[in-house]
Protein backbone atom coordinates (compact mmCIF):
# COMPACT_ATOMS: atom_id res chain seq x y z
CA UNK A 1 0.00 0.00 0.00
CA UNK A 2 1.14 3.33 -0.83
CA UNK A 3 1.74 5.60 2.32
CA UNK A 4 0.76 9.87 1.66
CA UNK A 5 4.35 10.41 0.53
CA UNK A 6 4.03 7.52 -2.12
CA UNK A 7 0.54 8.80 -2.94
CA UNK A 8 1.82 12.41 -3.67
CA UNK A 9 4.40 11.35 -5.82
CA UNK A 10 2.14 9.53 -7.62
CA UNK A 11 0.14 12.18 -8.22
CA UNK A 12 2.57 14.01 -9.37
CA UNK A 13 4.11 12.07 -11.80
CA UNK A 14 0.64 11.42 -13.16
CA UNK A 15 0.30 15.17 -13.55
CA UNK A 16 3.86 15.32 -15.22
CA UNK A 17 2.77 13.14 -17.81
CA UNK A 18 -0.52 14.31 -18.67
CA UNK A 19 1.28 17.96 -18.67
CA UNK A 20 3.96 16.09 -21.11
CA UNK A 21 1.26 14.68 -23.31
CA UNK A 22 1.21 17.05 -26.37
CA UNK A 23 4.72 16.05 -27.34
CA UNK A 24 4.17 12.69 -27.50
CA UNK A 25 1.01 13.37 -30.44
CA UNK A 26 3.41 14.99 -32.58
CA UNK A 27 3.29 12.85 -35.58
CA UNK A 28 -0.15 13.36 -35.94
CA UNK A 29 1.16 17.13 -38.02
CA UNK A 30 4.41 15.63 -40.13
CA UNK A 31 4.39 17.49 -43.12
CA UNK A 32 5.43 14.60 -45.82
CA UNK A 33 7.51 16.87 -48.11
CA UNK A 34 9.49 16.16 -51.22
CA UNK A 35 11.58 17.97 -53.53
CA UNK A 36 14.77 17.51 -56.74
CA UNK A 37 16.87 19.50 -54.55
CA UNK A 38 20.01 16.91 -53.63
CA UNK A 39 21.26 15.69 -49.82
CA UNK A 40 23.77 18.41 -48.87
CA UNK A 41 22.70 21.68 -51.19
CA UNK A 42 21.81 24.78 -49.81
CA UNK A 43 18.19 23.87 -50.41
CA UNK A 44 18.33 21.36 -48.50
CA UNK A 45 20.24 23.06 -45.40
CA UNK A 46 17.52 25.60 -45.04
CA UNK A 47 15.22 23.54 -45.72
CA UNK A 48 16.10 21.52 -42.61
CA UNK A 49 17.18 24.72 -40.38
CA UNK A 50 12.90 25.69 -41.20
CA UNK A 51 11.84 22.45 -40.01
CA UNK A 52 13.88 22.42 -36.80
CA UNK A 53 12.47 25.91 -36.18
CA UNK A 54 9.06 24.85 -36.85
CA UNK A 55 9.59 21.55 -34.62
CA UNK A 56 11.17 23.68 -31.87
CA UNK A 57 8.42 26.77 -31.57
CA UNK A 58 5.35 24.19 -31.88
CA UNK A 59 6.54 22.42 -28.85
CA UNK A 60 7.23 18.78 -31.02
CA UNK A 61 3.24 18.99 -32.68
CA UNK A 62 4.73 19.90 -36.44
CA UNK A 63 7.58 18.80 -38.10
CA UNK A 64 8.36 18.05 -41.95
CA UNK A 65 9.60 14.69 -43.23
CA UNK A 66 11.76 15.61 -46.07
CA UNK A 67 12.16 13.34 -49.42
CA UNK A 68 15.15 14.90 -51.03
CA UNK A 69 16.95 14.32 -54.40
CA UNK A 70 13.58 13.34 -56.24
CA UNK A 71 13.33 10.30 -54.37
CA UNK A 72 9.85 10.75 -54.85
CA UNK A 73 9.77 11.39 -58.01
CA UNK A 74 9.52 14.52 -60.74
CA UNK A 75 7.27 16.97 -59.99
CA UNK A 76 4.60 16.56 -61.37
CA UNK A 77 5.26 12.85 -59.67
CA UNK A 78 4.96 14.42 -56.40
CA UNK A 79 1.94 16.73 -57.44
CA UNK A 80 0.12 13.09 -57.60
CA UNK A 81 1.10 12.08 -54.67
CA UNK A 82 0.09 15.05 -52.80
CA UNK A 83 -3.54 14.89 -54.49
CA UNK A 84 -4.05 11.46 -53.56
CA UNK A 85 -2.27 11.82 -49.32
CA UNK A 86 0.99 10.47 -49.78
CA UNK A 87 2.77 13.61 -49.49
CA UNK A 88 1.55 16.35 -48.18
CA UNK A 89 4.32 19.23 -49.67
CA UNK A 90 7.04 20.01 -51.74
CA UNK A 91 9.69 22.31 -53.03
CA UNK A 92 8.95 23.06 -57.02
CA UNK A 93 10.14 24.85 -59.54
CA UNK A 94 8.50 26.59 -62.76
CA UNK A 95 7.58 23.18 -63.73
CA UNK A 96 5.47 22.40 -61.12
CA UNK A 97 4.28 25.89 -59.86
CA UNK A 98 2.93 25.62 -63.41
CA UNK A 99 0.71 22.56 -63.12
CA UNK A 100 -0.98 24.28 -59.96
CA UNK A 101 -1.09 28.01 -61.18
CA UNK A 102 0.15 28.81 -64.71
CA UNK A 103 -0.07 32.36 -64.67
CA UNK A 104 2.54 32.42 -62.14
CA UNK A 105 4.86 31.00 -64.63
CA UNK A 106 5.34 34.99 -65.77
CA UNK A 107 8.05 34.93 -63.38
CA UNK A 108 10.31 32.65 -65.52
CA UNK A 109 9.49 34.08 -69.03
CA UNK A 110 12.20 34.38 -71.03
CA UNK A 111 14.46 37.74 -70.81
CA UNK A 112 12.14 39.67 -68.96
CA UNK A 113 14.27 40.40 -65.64
CA UNK A 114 17.78 42.09 -65.92
CA UNK A 115 18.20 42.14 -62.13
CA UNK A 116 17.65 40.88 -58.83
CA UNK A 117 15.66 44.38 -57.58
CA UNK A 118 12.98 43.97 -60.79
CA UNK A 119 12.34 40.51 -59.44
CA UNK A 120 12.06 41.25 -56.05
CA UNK A 121 10.11 44.09 -57.28
CA UNK A 122 7.52 42.23 -59.03
CA UNK A 123 7.34 39.39 -55.94
CA UNK A 124 6.16 42.35 -53.85
CA UNK A 125 3.75 44.19 -56.23
CA UNK A 126 1.98 41.13 -57.07
CA UNK A 127 2.41 38.90 -54.12
CA UNK A 128 -1.43 39.03 -53.62
CA UNK A 129 -2.37 37.80 -57.12
CA UNK A 130 0.09 35.03 -57.26
CA UNK A 131 -0.68 33.42 -53.93
CA UNK A 132 -4.69 33.51 -54.66
CA UNK A 133 -3.40 31.81 -57.92
CA UNK A 134 -2.16 29.06 -55.99
CA UNK A 135 -4.86 28.95 -53.52
CA UNK A 136 -6.93 28.10 -56.49
CA UNK A 137 -5.13 25.19 -57.37
CA UNK A 138 -5.38 23.80 -53.73
CA UNK A 139 -2.07 24.99 -52.41
CA UNK A 140 -0.90 27.87 -49.95
CA UNK A 141 2.45 29.05 -50.47
CA UNK A 142 4.93 28.85 -47.47
CA UNK A 143 7.44 30.83 -49.43
CA UNK A 144 9.66 32.31 -52.93
CA UNK A 145 12.74 29.93 -52.93
CA UNK A 146 14.25 31.63 -56.03
CA UNK A 147 16.44 28.95 -58.06
CA UNK A 148 18.31 32.37 -59.62
CA UNK A 149 19.41 33.56 -63.40
CA UNK A 150 19.23 30.87 -65.62
CA UNK A 151 21.96 30.50 -68.47
CA UNK A 152 22.75 28.49 -71.32
CA UNK A 153 25.70 25.82 -70.99
CA UNK A 154 27.18 24.15 -73.88
CA UNK A 155 29.71 22.28 -75.04
CA UNK A 156 30.19 24.64 -78.37
CA UNK A 157 31.17 28.50 -78.31
CA UNK A 158 27.68 30.71 -78.64
CA UNK A 159 28.50 34.15 -79.45
CA UNK A 160 25.16 35.42 -80.92
CA UNK A 161 21.97 33.93 -81.19
CA UNK A 162 22.52 32.30 -84.82
CA UNK A 163 24.61 30.05 -82.72
CA UNK A 164 22.45 28.15 -80.71
CA UNK A 165 20.45 26.88 -84.03
CA UNK A 166 23.26 23.79 -84.34
CA UNK A 167 22.73 22.85 -80.71
CA UNK A 168 21.19 19.73 -79.37
CA UNK A 169 19.29 21.79 -76.59
CA UNK A 170 17.70 19.69 -74.48
CA UNK A 171 14.20 21.17 -72.24
CA UNK A 172 12.35 19.85 -69.11
CA UNK A 173 9.51 17.68 -70.69
CA UNK A 174 6.36 19.14 -70.36
CA UNK A 175 7.44 22.94 -69.85
CA UNK A 176 6.09 25.56 -71.99
CA UNK A 177 8.08 28.24 -71.03
CA UNK A 178 11.42 26.65 -72.30
CA UNK A 179 10.00 25.28 -75.20
CA UNK A 180 8.69 28.43 -76.59
CA UNK A 181 11.87 30.67 -75.99
CA UNK A 182 13.99 27.88 -77.45
CA UNK A 183 11.59 27.81 -80.48
CA UNK A 184 11.08 31.67 -80.45
CA UNK A 185 15.49 31.45 -81.03
CA UNK A 186 15.16 28.96 -84.07
CA UNK A 187 16.06 25.93 -81.71
CA UNK A 188 13.99 22.60 -82.01
CA UNK A 189 14.36 21.31 -78.23
CA UNK A 190 15.01 18.06 -76.87
CA UNK A 191 12.15 16.96 -74.15
CA UNK A 192 13.34 14.80 -71.64
CA UNK A 193 12.91 14.49 -67.76
CA UNK A 194 14.90 15.64 -65.44
CA UNK A 195 16.87 13.22 -64.21
CA UNK A 196 17.63 11.80 -67.58
CA UNK A 197 19.89 15.09 -68.73
CA UNK A 198 23.24 13.70 -67.04
CA UNK A 199 23.07 10.66 -68.81
CA UNK A 200 22.41 12.23 -71.73
CA UNK A 201 24.96 14.64 -72.10
CA UNK A 202 27.19 11.85 -71.37
CA UNK A 203 25.90 9.71 -74.32
CA UNK A 204 26.12 13.02 -76.49
CA UNK A 205 21.92 12.64 -77.10
CA UNK A 206 22.22 16.38 -76.26
CA UNK A 207 25.00 18.73 -75.63
CA UNK A 208 23.29 21.82 -74.47
CA UNK A 209 20.88 22.69 -71.50
CA UNK A 210 20.20 25.64 -69.38
CA UNK A 211 20.20 26.18 -65.35
CA UNK A 212 21.58 28.20 -62.80
CA UNK A 213 25.09 28.07 -62.17
CA UNK A 214 24.70 26.47 -58.85
CA UNK A 215 22.61 23.92 -60.05
CA UNK A 216 25.09 23.36 -62.77
CA UNK A 217 27.36 22.75 -59.96
CA UNK A 218 25.39 20.81 -57.39
CA UNK A 219 24.11 18.25 -60.13
CA UNK A 220 27.39 17.89 -61.98
CA UNK A 221 25.88 18.94 -64.93
CA UNK A 222 28.70 21.61 -65.88
CA UNK A 223 31.72 18.89 -66.10
CA UNK A 224 29.74 18.24 -70.02
CA UNK A 225 30.25 21.55 -70.58
CA UNK A 226 32.87 23.88 -72.14
CA UNK A 227 30.81 27.41 -72.41
CA UNK A 228 28.23 29.67 -70.30
CA UNK A 229 26.62 32.04 -71.99
CA UNK A 230 26.42 34.82 -69.93
CA UNK A 231 23.15 36.64 -71.00
CA UNK A 232 20.70 35.21 -68.33
CA UNK A 233 17.88 33.11 -69.99
CA UNK A 234 15.44 33.83 -67.41
CA UNK A 235 14.79 34.15 -63.50
CA UNK A 236 14.03 31.03 -62.54
CA UNK A 237 11.14 31.03 -59.71
CA UNK A 238 10.79 28.35 -56.64
CA UNK A 239 8.09 27.73 -54.02
CA UNK A 240 7.71 26.14 -51.54
CA UNK A 241 3.79 25.01 -51.29
CA UNK A 242 2.02 22.64 -49.20
CA UNK A 243 -1.51 21.18 -50.07
CA UNK A 244 -4.22 23.52 -48.91
CA UNK A 245 -6.62 20.56 -47.44
CA UNK A 246 -4.12 19.74 -45.21
CA UNK A 247 -2.80 23.03 -44.51
CA UNK A 248 -6.69 24.07 -43.65
CA UNK A 249 -6.55 21.00 -41.23
CA UNK A 250 -3.91 21.90 -38.96
CA UNK A 251 -4.74 24.15 -35.81
CA UNK A 252 -4.44 28.09 -36.38
CA UNK A 253 -1.38 28.30 -33.99
CA UNK A 254 0.76 25.89 -36.17
CA UNK A 255 -0.52 27.61 -39.28
CA UNK A 256 0.63 30.88 -38.17
CA UNK A 257 4.35 29.10 -37.05
CA UNK A 258 4.83 27.36 -40.30
CA UNK A 259 3.50 30.20 -42.45
CA UNK A 260 5.90 33.05 -40.44
CA UNK A 261 8.86 30.74 -40.45
CA UNK A 262 8.54 30.04 -44.54
CA UNK A 263 8.65 33.26 -45.12
CA UNK A 264 11.64 34.41 -43.05
CA UNK A 265 13.87 30.97 -44.19
CA UNK A 266 12.60 30.98 -47.88
CA UNK A 267 13.80 34.50 -48.40
CA UNK A 268 17.21 33.53 -46.10
CA UNK A 269 17.32 30.92 -48.85
CA UNK A 270 16.99 33.04 -51.83
CA UNK A 271 19.90 35.37 -50.89
CA UNK A 272 21.98 32.69 -50.39
CA UNK A 273 21.03 31.00 -53.72
CA UNK A 274 21.94 34.45 -55.40
CA UNK A 275 25.07 34.30 -53.27
CA UNK A 276 26.11 30.54 -54.60
CA UNK A 277 25.32 31.30 -58.22
CA UNK A 278 27.60 33.90 -58.06
CA UNK A 279 30.65 31.96 -56.07
CA UNK A 280 29.94 28.88 -58.77
CA UNK A 281 30.18 30.74 -62.02
CA UNK A 282 33.75 31.45 -60.51
CA UNK A 283 34.22 28.48 -59.19
CA UNK A 284 33.79 27.03 -63.25
CA UNK A 285 35.82 29.07 -64.60
CA UNK A 286 38.32 28.03 -62.30
CA UNK A 287 37.59 24.38 -63.39
CA UNK A 288 37.74 25.26 -67.51
CA UNK A 289 34.34 27.11 -67.96
CA UNK A 290 34.84 29.87 -70.61
CA UNK A 291 32.07 32.60 -69.83
CA UNK A 292 30.91 33.97 -73.05
CA UNK A 293 29.77 37.74 -73.31
CA UNK A 294 27.31 39.15 -76.37
CA UNK A 295 27.85 42.41 -78.51
CA UNK A 296 25.52 44.91 -77.08
CA UNK A 297 23.04 44.42 -80.52
CA UNK A 298 22.91 40.91 -79.36
CA UNK A 299 21.79 41.56 -76.02
CA UNK A 300 18.81 43.87 -77.64
CA UNK A 301 17.80 40.69 -80.10
CA UNK A 302 17.71 38.66 -76.70
CA UNK A 303 15.33 40.75 -75.24
CA UNK A 304 13.44 41.10 -78.56
CA UNK A 305 13.03 36.77 -78.63
CA UNK A 306 12.00 37.12 -75.04
CA UNK A 307 9.27 39.79 -76.05
CA UNK A 308 7.91 37.22 -78.88
CA UNK A 309 7.77 34.28 -76.58
CA UNK A 310 6.42 35.75 -74.18
CA UNK A 311 3.45 36.83 -76.49
CA UNK A 312 3.27 33.42 -77.56
CA UNK A 313 2.54 32.36 -74.34
CA UNK A 314 -0.73 34.27 -73.92
CA UNK A 315 -3.87 32.56 -73.64
CA UNK A 316 -1.80 28.95 -72.45
CA UNK A 317 -0.72 30.54 -69.06
CA UNK A 318 -1.37 33.97 -68.64
CA UNK A 319 -3.50 36.67 -69.84
CA UNK A 320 -2.70 39.32 -72.05
CA UNK A 321 -3.69 41.95 -69.82
CA UNK A 322 -2.06 40.39 -67.00
CA UNK A 323 0.74 40.00 -69.00
CA UNK A 324 0.89 44.27 -70.42
CA UNK A 325 0.63 44.94 -66.12
CA UNK A 326 3.68 42.88 -65.41
CA UNK A 327 5.66 44.02 -68.02
CA UNK A 328 4.51 47.61 -67.91
CA UNK A 329 5.41 47.19 -63.88
CA UNK A 330 9.32 45.69 -64.78
CA UNK A 331 9.42 49.48 -67.05
CA UNK A 332 7.81 51.56 -64.52
CA UNK A 333 10.77 50.49 -61.94
CA UNK A 334 13.61 50.35 -64.25
CA UNK A 335 12.69 54.59 -65.00
CA UNK A 336 12.44 55.11 -61.25
CA UNK A 337 15.60 53.34 -60.59
CA UNK A 338 17.94 55.25 -63.17
CA UNK A 339 16.00 58.37 -61.61
CA UNK A 340 16.82 57.40 -58.34
CA UNK A 341 20.39 57.08 -59.59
Amino acid sequence: MLNGVGVKRTIQNLLLSFFLLPSSYSQQYTIKFATLAPEGSTWMNVMKEYDAVVRKESGGRLGFKIYPGGVQGDEKGVLRKIKIGQLHSGGFTGVGMGEIAPRVRILDSPFLFRSHDEVDDIYLKFDKEFRQAFEDGGYVLLGWAEVGFVHVFTSLPIRKPEDLKGLKMWTWEGDPIAETAFRALGINPIPLSFDNVLTSLQTGLIDAFYTSPYAATVLQWYTRSKYMVDVPLADAAGAVLVSKKFYDALPTDLQEILMRHGRVYMAKLTKLSRQDNRIAIEEMKKRGITVLSAEERDVQRYIEVGDRARRMLIGKLFTEEFLNQVEQSVREYRINHRVAK
